[in-house]
């Protein structure tokens, strides 16, 4: 066994995978606070689209509009030239300009105005896929638009889109990679990429850094479309199983 120990102690992979454990963690960070915050924000965008307000509409579907038809990569310079463009004048004499500036506060803030846009597409598509007659009968049983809402549309929403939303999920995390790239990195603050490129300039050896960084992201993706596969059983729960929508995680090479 000493053979496997000094293996473990020397190997260039194993060093890597614990080097980059502490960066994973800003990568989960960001995805962490995004997708909670921007799952609401997207519902509301998608209520607004839907909405037979034409001001509401209007303003939901130019916010959707141009979140999705800019690149994130220039969503981040943007804020945060805007953000810096106020600093003398408003950040700075409120004593905020260190927490509006900080990647860790303007990262998660840029990713879910982002993520709200495309999940919000999302939303609004199923929408107006919901079984007209669900809604009829919850109109006959006398149910005000609330209760049709929350007791017909909510839940056939939530669970058509659930497999389209998990997969934007996954993109969102695959994005925190563009937070230090645009943004400065603090201190030792460094994501997966950033970390994997700073010992690329130590040794250039391209395809073991960057190999254990996708396998950082590959692990937490596959363990993203395990947790919302269970959540997509349980939103089918009432389906007939050979029914469900499932997850597939075998490709398929012939159709």
């Amino acid at each position: 066994m000493d053979w496997i120990t000094n293996w473990l102690a020397n190997s260039a992979i194993v060093q890597d995978i614990i080097t980059l454990a502490k960066p994973a963690t800003f990568n989960l960070y960001f995805a962490l606070i995004s997708i909670p915050l921007g799952f609401p924000f997207a519902m509301l965008l998608a209520l607004g689209k839907n909405s037979k307000n034409r001001i509401l509409s209007t303003l939901s579907k130019a916010y959707i509009y141009a979140f999705r038809g800019s690149p994130l990569f220039i969503q981040f310079f943007m804020f945060y030239s805007f953000a810096l463009s106020l600093n003398r004048s408003l950040w700075k004499p409120w004593g905020i300009d260190e927490i509006v500036l900080h990647p860790l506060f303007l990262g998660p803030l840029v990713l879910v105005l982002n993520t709200s846009a495309y999940a919000a597409e999302i939303f609004y598509g199923v929408m107006r896929t919901v079984p007209n007659g669900q809604i009829e009968a919850a109109r006959a049983i006398g149910m005000n638009r609330w209760q049709e809402f929350w007791s017909v549309t909510w839940p056939n929403t939530i669970r058509l889109a659930w497999p389209a939303y998990t997969n934007e999920v996954v993109f969102l995390f695959h994005a925190t990679a563009l937070v230090y790239f645009t943004l400065p990195v603090i201190n030792d603050q460094k994501d997966l990429m950033n970390k994997a490129g700073e010992l690329f300039e130590k040794d250039y050896n391209v395809f073991l850094h960057f190999s254990v960084a996708a396998l950082y992201f590959v692990a937490i993706s596959m363990f993203i479309f395990f947790t919302f596969g269970l959540v997509q059983k349980y939103l089918s729960r009432h389906i007939r199983k050979e029914e469900r929508q499932k997850f597939r995680f075998k490709p398929n090479y012939m159709r």
